[in-house]
C-alpha cells in the first residue's frame, strides 16, 4: 500500500485551482498560468487529481534522492575545472571537452544547473524573440492580483517624494489594497498583503515584477521566492508568485498608475496634503470612488478569495522574521541591532539557543523560543532603523500576549524554590527539641 504523503500549502493551492478548472470556472490556459506549468503538465495534473484525488497531486518521489544524481566529488571537480582550466568555455562546449579530455560524461542541462548553482555564469547569452498578445481578464475575483509600486512626485513639491504601492484585482480592476510609503520595499508590500488578506481574503496568485523584493536575483543565491521576506509570506499563505517578463505583461496595474497620477495627484493638491500621513488619508477616500467608477463585474460572480488566517497568524506571517542563535552574553543581533534577552526560569541563560526574531508591522519586536515569547519591545517597524541601537528588556515582569506571565523572570515570593532548606544536622536538632 502506498504511504500517504503530507499535503503542503502549495499542494492545497493546486487542488483549489484544479477544482475550479474541473468545475468550468477556469480555462486550460488560465489554470496553467496559476499552476505555473505548461498546459500539457496542467492536463496531466488534472487527470491524476481526478483519478487519485489529493494523493495524485503529491509527487511520489518527494523526499527521495535521485538514483542518477551526480556524485558530490565529481560535481566539485567539474566546478573547479570550469573556473580554472576551462574558464570562458560555454556550457555545450564544456560538456564535450569534459567527456573527451577528462572522461566525465554529464548532460548539458545538468552541467548548466550545476554551474549556475555554484555561481559560474554563462559566457554567451542568446536573446529570444519576444511575442506579446493581449491577455483576457481572469474569470473570478481573487484568482490573480497584480502588485507594483509607482515612485512619483505625488505631492508636487509640497512634501517628500513618495511611492504608491498597490494591488489591483485582475478580474474586476478594483484596487484591493494600496498605501503611500517612502520607498518601494518589503515593508510596503507586506503592509498591502496584510490589508488585502484582512479585507478580501487570500488570492490564488500574484503577478509581480522581477524585483529582488520578491525573489533573489543574484546568481548562485538561494532559489525560489522563499529567499526573501515577501516571498516567504507568499509561500506561507499558499499564494503562487508569477514573475512578469516585461512591464507590458502587467499592463493593468501600469494603467492604474496612469489614472492615479492624473486624478489622485489633483485630489492630493485640493486636500492640501503635504506629508506621508496626509497622503494616506486622501488615498483612503480615493480608493472607494475609484472602484465605483472603474471596476467591472467579473465573468463569474462568485469570488475565489480564500479565507485569511486568524489575525494572530496573519500578523506573524506578514512580518520580518529572522532565525538567530543566542550569544554567550545572552544577546542576539538582527539588522545591526543588539537585543539583550532576559534570563529564563531559575535564572538560567539562553546561550546557544536558536530563537526567532519577529519585527511586526505594528512596531513590536518579538523574540520567540519554541512557541514561548521571551521579549516584546516597541520599536520602529522599519528594519533599516534598527541599525546601531541596543535594546534591553524593561525592568519587572510584563504580561505576555495571551495573559500569561512573561518568561525570564524569577518565581514569585511564595514559590517553593524560595523556601530556605535547613542542613540535615540542624533539621534533626530542631525535630528533637520539638518532640
Amino acid at each position: 500500500m502506498r504511504e500517504r504523503l503530507t499535503v503542503d500549502r502549495r499542494d492545497q493551492q493546486r487542488i483549489d485551482v484544479l477544482t475550479r478548472w474541473r468545475e468550468g470556472s477556469l480555462t486550460a490556459e488560465e489554470a496553467g498560468a496559476l499552476l505555473g506549468t505548461s498546459q500539457r503538465t496542467a492536463w496531466r495534473l488534472r487527470r491524476r487529481f481526478t483519478a487519485l484525488g489529493a494523493d495524485g497531486i503529491v509527487h511520489g518521489n518527494r523526499g527521495r534522492p535521485s538514483p542518477r544524481r551526480l556524485a558530490e566529488a565529481t560535481g566539485a571537480r567539474i566546478v573547479e575545472l570550469a573556473r580554472t582550466r576551462y574558464r570562458g568555455v560555454n556550457d555545450s562546449h564544456l560538456a564535450e571537452l569534459l567527456a573527451e579530455d577528462e572522461g566525465i560524461r554529464v548532460g548539458r542541462s545538468s552541467l548548466q544547473r550545476l554551474l549556475r548553482g555554484a555561481g559560474v555564469g554563462t559566457t554567451r547569452t542568446r536573446r529570444r524573440p519576444k511575442y506579446r498578445s493581449r491577455r483576457e481578464r481572469m474569470a473570478q475575483a481573487g484568482l490573480l492580483v497584480q502588485i507594483d509600486g509607482s515612485p512619483h512626485d505625488w505631492l508636487e513639491g509640497r512634501g517628500p517624494r513618495l511611492t504608491l504601492v498597490g494591488a489591483i484585482d485582475d478580474a474586476t480592476g478594483a484596487i484591493v489594497a494600496a498605501t503611500f510609503c517612502e520607498a518601494e520595499d518589503g515593508r510596503s508590500y507586506l503592509t498591502i498583503l496584510a490589508r488585502m488578506c484582512r479585507d478580501h481574503g487570500v488570492p490564488a496568485a500574484v503577478y509581480r515584477d522581477r524585483s529582488g523584493i520578491f525573489a533573489p536575483t543574484h546568481r548562485g543565491g538561494p532559489l525560489g521566492d522563499a529567499g526573501t521576506q515577501v516571498g516567504r509570506a507568499f509561500a506561507e499563505l499558499g499564494i503562487a508568485s508569477i514573475a512578469a517578463a516585461s512591464a507590458q505583461a502587467k499592463g493593468r496595474v501600469q494603467r492604474l498608475w496612469g489614472t492615479c497620477q492624473d486624478r489622485l495627484v489633483s485630489e492630493l493638491r485640493l486636500a492640501g496634503a503635504d506629508d506621508l500621513a496626509g497622503a494616506n488619508v486622501v488615498l483612503e477616500r480615493f480608493i472607494p470612488r475609484f472602484n465605483a467608477n472603474f471596476s467591472v463585474p467579473a465573468r463569474i460572480e462568485s469570488p475565489a478569495w480564500r479565507p485569511a488566517p486568524a489575525k494572530r497568524d496573519l500578523d506573524r506571517i506578514c512580518a520580518f522574521r529572522w532565525r538567530r542563535v543566542v550569544g554567550n552574553d545572552n544577546t542576539v543581533r538582527v539588522e545591526g541591532a543588539i537585543l539583550h534577552l532576559p534570563a529564563s526560569h531559575g535564572g538560567r541563560g539562553l546561550a546557544g539557543r536558536r530563537v526567532e526574531v519577529e519585527l511586526r508591522l505594528d512596531g513590536r519586536l518579538v523574540v520567540v523560543d519554541r512557541g514561548r515569547t521571551l521579549l516584546v519591545l516597541p520599536v520602529s517597524p522599519d528594519p533599516h532603523q534598527l541599525r546601531g541601537i541596543i535594546l534591553t528588556a524593561p525592568s519587572g515582569p510584563t504580561p505576555a500576549p495571551g495573559g500569561t506571565e512573561r518568561a525570564g523572570y524569577p518565581p514569585r515570593a511564595d514559590h517553593p524554590w524560595r523556601k530556605r532548606t535547613l542542613p540535615a544536622r540542624e533539621r534533626r536538632l530542631t525535630e528533637s527539641l520539638s518532640s
